[in-house]
């Protein structure tokens, strides 16, 4: 919840920010977009290193590098010190996230499974909040922030210190970390099925995040950064509320509730910001945001639950990182696509439009994908409170693949 909460606390901040330095929406997505990358990059050379060292170093190197990275944020003066921000910041929450996950998973198998669904959603929804109060209501509005993360960030690192190790070291640590894209063979039709869907919602997460702020400022008409921060709570909380409403629906049912949910809430806003503003319009763009935010906490919890269960546990780290590379894809590359188009292509209205409706074609290839893979792989998650995610099985795998789910 911290590492997302800190990699959205910038998001309010960037209309300050422009005002201070003077740069344009294009180097605003290019901040959001590097840290994207930074994580893709992570993820793909440090995904799995803890399923050999362990979970607790890799956390506390994460979280010393997050610490670094809110020390950059404080004492910033210009866009570069935002960029190496990003990217320390980046770096570490790709080294995390799969440690993280793998862990809670190694803890506790249904309580794992569900926090991994829930914890992103919240922090991303309390860090975009909590940061325009802060900057908005209470004094330094562009260290304050940073400072409080700082301190959770220490109190986090003595945790981890005081934390016991969830799996055996195994060898293989500078080997593990030459980036490759290796499936287990089990879950590799899980995640042809999942990957569409992930890289959607991601996709919307990176629309609200990256232009929401200066969309809803347009519908509104005012400068306050409270409002900055709205669009991706509204988004991020209607994906936490997801995770817990849908935790009993079988996983496929949780993926199509996704995408549709994502197709109906992206209309339902592309029309408001078609307006003029004005209160209709401003209700309608939060009331798109809460249903496409209900689509990204489905689609994400059902690409978590279809595949997570057919791995052993020294292989989770990296599966769950591989999951992680495609949603960062989906979350970086469209945004500064997006901020290049708002300066050089129509401005603000016609490159949301566009993006929107992006956003719904992609969802509609994932649909398509769903569809097609119900003739040939069947799956079906039967979720209890006391047994997520152990009870999944693929029907056409054969039988050591049905077995392996079980385990």
């Amino acid at each position: 919840m911290s590492l997302l909460a800190a990699s959205s606390a910038p998001t309010p901040l960037y209309a300050i920010y422009q005002q201070h330095w003077g740069f344009s929406p294009v180097t605003v997505t290019v901040v959001f977009g590097i840290y994207a990358l930074a994580v893709l990059l992570s993820l793909l050379v440090f995904g799995k290193i803890s399923d050999h060292v362990g979970r607790r170093p890799v956390l506390l190197v994460a979280l010393l590098g997050q610490a670094l990275a809110m020390v950059v944020f404080a004492e910033a003066g210009g866009v570069n010190s935002l960029l190496a921000g990003r990217v320390l910041q980046g770096i570490s929450t790709g080294a995390a996230v799969g440690a993280l996950g793998a862990g809670m998973l190694d803890i506790d198998a249904r309580r794992g499974g569900f926090l991994n669904s829930l914890a992103p959603t919240l922090g991303t929804a309390g860090g975009a909040m909590v940061s325009g109060v802060l900057v908005q209501y209470l004094p330094a509005p562009t260290r304050l922030v940073y400072l409080v993360l700082l301190g959770v960030f220490a109190l986090q690192a003595l945790a981890v210190l005081a934390m016991g190790e969830t799996v055996s070291r195994e060898r293989g640590a500078l080997a593990s970390m030459a980036p490759e894209l290796k499936l287990p063979r089990t879950a590799r039709p899980a995640v042809a099925i999942a990957a569409p869907v992930m890289f959607a919602v991601w996709t919307l997460t990176g629309l609200y995040a990256a232009l929401g702020p200066a969309i809803i400022r347009t519908l509104v008409h005012s400068d306050s950064v409270v409002w900055g921060g709205l669009p991706l709570f509204a988004l991020a909380t209607s994906a936490g509320l997801a995770v817990p409403l849908l935790r009993g629906t079988a996983t496929r049912r949780v993926m199509f509730t996704g995408i549709w949910s994502l197709i109906v809430g992206v209309l339902i806003t592309l029309a408001s910001v078609a307006s003029n503003g004005g209160p209709l319009a401003v209700t309608t763009f939060f009331v798109g945001a809460a249903i496409s935010g209900f689509g990204f906490g489905a689609g994400f919890q059902g690409g978590i639950r279809l595949v997570v269960p057919l791995v052993e546990p020294h292989e989770r780290a990296g599966v769950l990182s591989l999951l992680y590379v495609v949603c960062y894809v989906g979350l970086g590359i469209p945004a500064v696509i997006g901020g290049f188009l708002v300066v050089h292509g129509g401005g603000l209205v016609p490159t949301a439009r566009e993006y929107g409706g992006a956003v719904v074609l992609l969802a509609l290839v994932a649909l398509a994908g769903l569809l097609r893979s119900g003739h040939g792989v069947e799956h079906t998650a039967v979720v209890r409170s006391s047994d997520f995610p152990a009870r999944s099985e693929l029907a056409s795998e054969p039988a050591p693949a049905a077995q392996t789910a079980q385990r």
